[in-house]
């Protein structure tokens, strides 16, 4: 039974974590896009736990600073400066120089242009734009330009050329992953048909306005173009055909002779930051015009002229800085590039992705569900550091990128939803307690004991109650007479259901069921005012009930063989005797640290258990002490006395009383067959017999209760043989200092 249990709990959360997965996955899916800022802040984080790395020393950044800006004037400046910039990087043997600038407009400071604006033409006044076209023509320069993404009142449309090939290998029809531009801002056609090339120098934020990858292509006019930094890779490696891989949801990658370069499916280049500004070398611009740097510090390299200047607004923001230089950007591919050292979430990063969250969320669940609740936090804290553990040593160690976003979603989610179930099973738990609970002590006691937990009412205490013994007669027969255990167990149910019930709407409490017999109290752990009449009214009541529970065993075919037995000895199926007493007892929890019981000891219960076994030896069904009788209201039962004894294990004396019912019973339904009138009188003349008694009168007790023994009808069919035993007895043998005490020396 238990092990189902527990089966059907494992089915259940399992089946929980189940349907948690696959609504994050469908979330996954279906929406990935709005997961990517969310995504993109948690690796922005893991940017800043790693830190800065060191670049490699294969770029430069040529920068158009306040420095020189202070030195030179303000941007834009003549355009032969900026071509004796260009000239002096070349004369330094640099590698390769890109424009992180466009030169969309001619040079309005240039004399050709001034005076052409006057119509003075002159083929020796100075011409910047075409000083600035012709050193490009002779320098390792790549020009920028810049792409139109979004939908504008005005567009600049443009042709572009590039000397490389472009090829799409295996591309699909459906190219809607691909990044399209609608128009172009160019350089100027002198300097844009100079340059040996060019690439568009976009940097395009997501959502949330950071930098986290950059395009390396763009499609525009049906044709794809490479970026500047692509651009520059491939001029300086002389390589004239650039690849772009394929795959049925996207782009790949894309190959630059050996250079193979992993992209999502957007093309873009996820970028492996090195750090925050100025990671990379930087060279003020105007020092380079004053011959100020050292030639080894850029011969060979690319460099990037860009600039830092504020004022110009080429300023954005990445995972380590929200200031951060557009063309450092640049040099951050590139240099991610030349080292092939990239970031990448190839396709089947999708599957690990849902695979984690299946995992996660089981885990989650199933850790949640069989740990203590106060582990709780520590399962999500624990299982949450480890995931972002394993992304953060996939990104940097492996350099494969994982969402960890939704992962992590899912374990929060999951854990909430399991402790809410745990929540929810406590509650129907505290439910199913409250209801066994409640089988055992009144609705009140229970309700009362639920909100007082913490006044201490379990501790030990000493208290008045009142115990209650009752227990079957015949039991061994009835036992013999059952054909096996099931159908023993379902006669003995049949019988405690309704005394059980019957106690518990008397406000008593079940200490517990020995076998056959049934042990209660009342007063405790509660207080029940009149606890000595509740606990009698309760007998009462089930010995009334008797009839009417004899009469349902009778019908029972299930308990034919056990009917046929009792009646075989004329005896009804069930007969019960029943003992109380009140007193003063112990009450409190009982037993070892790891099982206790909430239990009531001391004399005063000893004293009910052989009241309760006397019922035997008087022929009576309800025997209660001289200090339950005392509380009790001497005008609302019909009370016999049965002796003065001193039973076993006790030295005092105690008298003992059988009530025989109510004084008044609704519709005359007495528990004995004869008349309330008959019945008192009987009483009167055994009172009269019982006061000889005590008195040492044997001879005219011992005539009473011989009339009486000899009467058609009476109440009690053994205790005038009792006293008509005693009284031959004590006419024989004078006993010398009478009191009247009888001496049980067994239980019963």
């Amino acid at each position: 039974m238990i092990q189902k249990k527990h089966i059907k709990k494992f089915v259940i959360y399992t089946l929980t974590s189940l349907s948690i997965s696959f609504i994050i996955s469908y979330l996954y899916i279906s929406s990935p896009k709005i997961l990517d800022s969310f995504n993109g802040t948690l690796r922005d984080y893991m940017f800043l736990f790693r830190g800065d790395v060191p670049p490699s020393n294969s770029v430069v950044i040529i920068d158009i600073d306040e420095k020189s800006l202070d030195k030179i004037g303000q941007w834009p400046w003549e355009r032969d400066k900026v071509a004796l910039l260009l000239q002096k990087l070349t004369n330094s043997k640099i590698g390769a120089i890109g424009m992180d600038i466009v030169f969309a407009e001619k040079d309005k400071s240039s004399p050709h242009n001034i005076l052409k604006d006057y119509n003075i033409t002159n083929q020796y006044i100075k011409d910047n734009d075409k000083i600035f076209a012709t050193t490009i023509a002779n320098t390792p320069t790549i020009v920028a330009y810049q792409f139109q993404i979004d939908a504008e009142d005005y567009l600049k449309q443009g042709d572009l050329n590039i000397p490389a090939i472009v090829v799409e290998k295996n591309k699909q029809t459906n190219d809607e992953y691909i990044l399209k531009a609608k128009g172009v801002i160019l350089n100027i056609p002198s300097i844009q048909n100079n340059a040996y090339s060019s690439g568009f120098f976009n940097n395009i934020p997501d959502e949330s306005g950071m930098i986290r990858s950059v395009p390396l292509i763009i499609k525009y006019k049906d044709q794809m173009y490479p970026s500047l930094d692509l651009e520059l890779i491939r001029a300086s490696l002389g390589i004239n055909k650039i690849v772009i891989n394929y795959i049925k949801n996207g782009i790949e990658s894309i190959s630059i002779g050996d250079f193979f370069i992993p992209t999502d499916r957007y093309g873009r280049l996820i970028v492996n930051f090195r750090g925050g500004t100025k990671t990379f070398k930087y060279i003020s611009a105007v020092d380079i015009l004053n011959d100020n740097f050292k030639t080894k510090d850029i011969e060979g390299k690319i460099a990037l002229i860009g600039t830092t200047a504020a004022g110009l607004k080429d300023l954005r923001a990445i995972p380590f800085d929200n200031i951060y230089p557009g063309v450092e950007v640049h040099a951050n591919v590139i240099d991610n590039i030349l080292n092939e050292d990239f970031l990448t979430q190839p396709l089947y990063v999708e599957t690990i992705t849902l695979i984690m969250i299946f995992v996660l969320t089981f885990l989650s669940v199933m850790l949640v569900t069989y740990s203590p609740f106060w582990v709780n936090p520590f399962v999500l804290l624990i299982l949450s550091f480890l995931t972002t553990y394993f992304t953060y040593i996939l990104m940097f160690e492996y350099k494969i990128v994982l969402d960890l976003f939704l992962p992590l979603f899912a374990i929060f989610i999951s854990t909430i939803i399991a402790t809410f179930m745990d929540y929810m099973f406590e509650i129907k738990k505290e439910r199913l307690i409250k209801e066994k609970f409640a089988t055992k002590v009144s609705e009140d006691v229970m309700k009362s004991l639920i909100s007082d937990m913490n006044n201490n009412n379990f501790q030990s205490i000493q208290r008045e109650v009142t115990v209650f013994f009752s227990d079957v007669r015949s039991f061994t027969n009835i036992s013999e007479a059952a054909y096996d255990a099931k159908n023993l167990i379902e006669f003995l149910n049949t019988y405690m259901d309704p005394m059980t019930d019957i106690i518990i709407k008397q406000k008593g409490t079940i200490d517990k069921y020995i076998g056959d017999a049934i042990m209660a109290y009342w007063n405790a752990p509660t207080k029940v005012n009149n606890h000595e009449i509740k606990a009698v009214d309760c007998a009462l009541e089930q010995l009334h009930y008797l009839k009417q529970l004899n009469k349902k065993i009778k019908e029972n075919k299930k308990f034919e063989s056990i009917v046929k037995m009792m009646q075989k000895q004329n005896k009804e199926p069930i007969d019960i005797g029943i003992g109380i007493n009140t007193g003063v007892a112990i009450i409190g929890e009982m037993g070892s640290s790891k099982r206790s019981d909430y239990t009531v000891i001391g004399d005063p219960i000893n004293l009910g258990a052989r009241l309760e076994s006397l019922c035997k030896y008087y022929d009576s069904k309800l025997n209660i002490s001289d200090y339950t009788k005392q509380k009790l209201d001497q005008q609302r039962y019909i009370f016999r006395f049965l002796d003065k004894v001193r039973v076993k294990g006790k030295t005092e004396p105690v008298n003992i009383w059988q009530i025989h019912d109510y004084k008044k019973v609704t519709n005359d339904k007495y528990l004995f067959d004869i008349s309330y009138n008959k019945i008192i009188k009987e009483l009167e003349v055994y009172n009269n017999g019982i006061d000889f008694y005590q008195n040492e009168k044997f001879e005219q007790a011992l005539k009473i209760f011989k009339e009486l023994e000899s009467c058609e009808y009476k109440s009690n069919k053994n205790i005038y043989n009792i006293y008509i035993s005693r009284c031959e007895h004590y006419i024989k043998n004078p006993p010398e200092n009478f009191d009247g005490i009888f001496e049980h020396t067994t239980k019963g």
